[in-house]
């Protein structure tokens, strides 16, 4: 997991492919986005922009990856999101290979970011994350989440 501010992103020390992801993400204006899918680079680079009320930690559940690295934007309010380093995904689902994903109960060792508007997580495959959680009160958010396939780190 790498974490870091929208206003300087090359400080972060991300890869280039993502750094690059990122750039073009933010060109796209995710704050004016409608939300929804908005295709950026075919399958290899896209964005799902979306708006919602944070929730208790309980009622949410982990999800991991294996294709997608996810560049996920806080473009509104604040937002807890409780991670884990890869293979601590515990109690988990069957794999959803075309969708890449898997939703999990637990995390072994699990440590937590509070992202305020204006920064970024980023987190690899089967790395499990549990975005969305709620501060002291839900709160309404607005984010996108940028999907970097796994192979552009490979080039």
């Amino acid at each position: 997991m790498i974490f870091g501010d929208i206003r300087c992103p090359e400080r972060a020390g991300l890869p280039s492919p993502l750094l690059a992801a990122l750039t073009l993400a933010l060109k796209a204006d995710p704050q004016r986005c409608e939300p929804g899918r908005h295709a950026l680079q075919g399958e290899d680079i896209f964005m799902n922009v979306m708006q919602f009320m944070t929730q208790p930690a309980h009622a949410k559940r982990a999800e991991l990856h294996a294709e997608y690295i996810d560049v996920q934007i806080l473009l509104a309010g604040e937002e807890r999101i409780e991670f884990g380093l890869a293979d601590s995904a515990r109690q988990c689902d069957e794999w959803h290979h075309e969708d890449d994903y898997q939703l999990c109960d637990e995390i072994a060792g699990q440590q937590s970011v509070t992202l305020q508007a204006g920064m970024f997580a980023v987190f690899f495959p089967g790395e499990p994350h549990k975005p969305g959680i709620q501060g002291e009160t839900p709160a309404g958010i607005k984010k996108a989440v940028v999907k970097v396939h796994r192979k552009l780190l490979d080039r």
